[in-house]
């Protein structure tokens, strides 16, 4: 065999791929791939083991490099092009996302912000008695008891849950082996009490327990996953106003409660709503007996006078009275052996009008005895009182079961006795009443629910009964609700309360039911404000001296808010006072 029979024989070289048909791209692949395969063919055939190595970390370090720029790319166009959230949602990993609330103009309500649990592992604790006092020092509110049963426990468990970033980092600092960390996501409500009641709360799930987090659950998770926000229906410059006027007007008067509502009467939108005593939902636990209790939607009142407005509503859309109509209140009135008299005796005939602004009892007595039952009830019924008001939130209350409809009951019901109704039920009527006959739901949901509504009265009736509440805020028991230039209307309702079976007049409440503008043509944009002061103790418990001013001066400082111009009204005469 020859020396040329002895070379080492290689195989021809295999024939390239056909790339003509394939993108740029993929050909240079191909032949890159190609060359590779080949170098190392060459290598071992050449016997230069070192250049097959380098080959092989030449090969090595192009794929480290391709990957990193792959992963490269990928941050960068996250960081460029991923979607603008547009709710500020900061979320822990995993945890269920909910939409940030804010009111209608996008002022905060509520957020989520990460917080912390505070985990220890005691077998990895090296002084279980120092770690003791360096996180108490660190953590003053960590319970001493919780605490110390970790640390001389056998397993890893949870210390104390929602630390904020800045207690974190207090105990991060110590360095203490065993100590750890799990983000959790929970809600915050950055202005503490203020709209507590409406807004709610969610739980540590990420899921509403009460208020607007509970009704409109799903939609806020939607809107989070989103990244957008929520909006109600609430005007936090009116919430504000409200809530500082009604917490003012209840601590002077040593009152037990108070609540409010101001609602706009064309799109059934709650503006604002306040029950006081408040409470910071923060920090639930701390809250006063009591102060959790929202009594807009769940506390019951039996009115008073406030219902007079429903039952001449009544006695005009039926056509059995009208504004001239004259009504006996010379005497004293009987059903029965029952006696009706009057708080402000007038002793004398009056008109439909004087019978509200004299707040008549015996007047609304005689007109709801000679309507009878069934034009009574239906007209209750219609305007809502018979039923949970509507609204979104859970916690809308039925009202108190009417058992009889016989002529004593109605002369009771006709001034606001025999029927336990909620604050949001008395505003919903009250809207109906002045808004041009059309009772709509009343909806947290900004921009309303759409809802056409129903008719209940007349137009011709609603602008009466505005009328009729314009009247009696000029010359009658609601003076001290007027506002220059504002044309407030509104009716007075003082009620005691039921206390072991009597009456009582040391425990009683004071409302006003008002609405402005009450003037201008049926589609003029107007509000209601209702306010009703529970069981004040000093001073007037009259709703005429306790709640009035209140809807007066909440009036004044919202009208600007809501675009309400005001106009310098013409010299009224003025009657006495009843």
């Amino acid at each position: 065999m020859t020396a040329q029979d002895h070379r080492t024989f290689r195989s021809p070289p295999a024939a390239r791929p056909v790339t003509s048909a394939v993108s740029p791209w993929l050909r240079w692949l191909t032949e890159a791939i190609w060359f590779v395969e080949h170098a190392f063919e060459r290598a071992r055939a050449d016997a230069k083991p070192e250049e097959d190595t380098r080959v092989r970390i030449v090969v090595i370090q192009a794929a480290f490099i391709a990957v990193f720029l792959l992963l490269a790319a990928g941050a960068t166009r996250a960081a460029l092009f991923a979607p603008a959230g547009g709710g500020g949602v900061h979320s822990a990993t995993g945890a269920l996302q909910r939409a940030d609330l804010t009111d209608r103009n996008g002022a905060l309500l509520a957020t989520n912000i990460t917080h912390y649990g505070l985990y220890i592992d005691p077998a990895e604790v090296w002084d279980r008695e120092a770690a003791f006092r360096q996180i108490r020092a660190a953590l003053p509110e960590v319970s001493a008891s919780r605490l110390r049963r970790v640390l001389n426990g056998e397993r890893r468990l949870i210390v104390q849950p929602g630390l904020t970033p800045s207690q974190r980092q207090a105990v991060h600092a110590l360095a203490l082996g065993g100590v750890s960390f799990e983000p959790e996501d929970r809600r915050v409500y950055p202005l503490g009490t203020s709209a507590a009641h409406l807004i709610g709360a969610a739980d540590t799930g990420g899921e509403g327990v009460s208020g607007a987090e509970l009704a409109f659950n799903e939609a806020i998770r939607q809107a989070g996953s989103r990244g957008q926000d929520f909006a109600l229906s609430i005007d936090l410059r009116v919430q504000g106003v409200l809530e500082n006027e009604l917490a003012t007007a209840a601590t002077e008067a040593a009152a037990k409660g108070a609540v409010g509502v101001v609602a706009d009467a064309t799109t059934g939108e709650i503006l604002a709503m306040a029950s006081w005593p408040t409470f910071d939902p923060n920090r639930r636990g701390d809250a006063p007996e009591g102060a959790t209790l929202n009594r807009v939607t769940s506390a019951h009142y039996e009115m008073g006078s406030v219902f007079k407005t429903f039952t001449v509503a009544a006695a005009l859309d039926t056509g059995r009275a009208d504004l001239d109509t004259m009504i006996d209140a010379s005497q004293a009135y009987y059903v029965g052996n029952r006696r009706i008299a009057d708080f402000h005796a007038t002793n004398k005939i009056l008109s439909l009008e004087e019978v509200f602004i004299h707040s008549s009892n015996i007047g609304t007595s005689r007109l709801a005895v000679e309507m009878g039952a069934d034009t009574m009830r239906d007209y209750f019924q219609r305007l809502g009182l018979l039923d949970a008001a509507p609204i979104e939130l859970r916690e809308s209350a039925r009202p108190s079961r009417v058992r009889s409809w016989d002529d004593s009951t109605r002369a009771s019901l006709s001034f606001g006795y025999g029927i336990l109704i909620t604050p949001l039920q008395m505003t919903a009527a009250t809207v109906a009443l002045v808004n041009g006959g059309i009772h709509r739901p009343l909806t947290l949901r900004r921009g309303g629910t759409g809802d056409q509504g129903r008719r209940v009265v007349s137009s011709e009736t609603s602008a009466a009964v505005r009328e009729l509440m314009r009247a009696n805020v000029l010359r009658g028991s609601g003076r001290s609700a007027n506002v220059e230039g504002l044309r407030v209307g509104g009716k007075t309702g003082s009620a005691n309360k039921l206390v072991n079976g009597r009456y009582d007049p040391s425990h009683g409440v004071g409302s006003f039911a008002s609405v402005f503008p009450a003037d201008g043509p049926e589609n003029t944009r107007r509000y209601v404000v209702f306010v009703l002061v529970d069981e004040p103790s000093q001073g007037s418990r009259l709703g005429g001296a306790v709640a009035a001013p209140v809807v007066g001066r909440v009036i004044d400082r919202i009208a600007g808010f809501l675009g309400v111009q005001r106009r310098i009204d013409p010299p009224t005469p003025v009657e006495a006072a009843p």
